[in-house]
């Protein structure tokens, strides 16, 4: 006697709460992440054989342009509203006079002991200006900085 096969029945899977589990990830990531603002200034930098690299947290720059307007540029959002106030939080750089560079430096040093200090020059500024505020950062104790250049090839 044949024995009596049943018929195979297919699995249907429900694809639907993937589909929702997928939308609201890519609606939390998009709602939840923050843009680099863009710069105040342009920085062409000098060539150099250097490939130190940069920190990538507690970084304080000093941005020197083309025409010799200093720009301080913190990573900490907190830190820039507690210096420049809460107008200039969401700036990447605030222009600061050549001579209050050295109280802004010393209240984010205050604000933030491990602040590395960075300076990015443009490089057709003059040497003079850099020269300054080198003078500041060994005035108000910051005797360790790097200089930002880019790779020459």
């Amino acid at each position: 006697m044949p024995k009596f096969k049943p018929h195979r029945q297919g699995y249907r899977i429900d694809m639907t709460p993937l589909v929702d589990v997928a939308f609201l990830l890519l609606t939390f990531f998009m709602l939840t992440t923050t843009f680099k603002p863009t710069e105040e200034v342009t920085i062409v930098l000098p060539a150099s054989h250097s490939q130190t690299k940069l920190p990538e947290s507690d970084v304080m720059t000093i941005n020197i342009s083309k025409d010799g307007r200093l720009f301080l540029a913190l990573d900490s959002q907190i830190l820039r509203r507690r210096l420049f106030g809460a107008a200039n939080e969401n700036k990447a750089s605030v222009e600061v006079p050549k001579e209050q560079l050295a109280k802004y430096l010393v209240n984010a040093r205050t604000a933030n002991p491990k602040l590395r200090t960075v300076i990015k020059g443009d490089k057709e500024a003059d040497y003079g200006v850099a020269e300054d505020v080198m003078n500041v950062l060994q005035d108000t104790q910051i005797t360790r900085f790097n200089l930002v250049t880019e790779l020459a090839r």
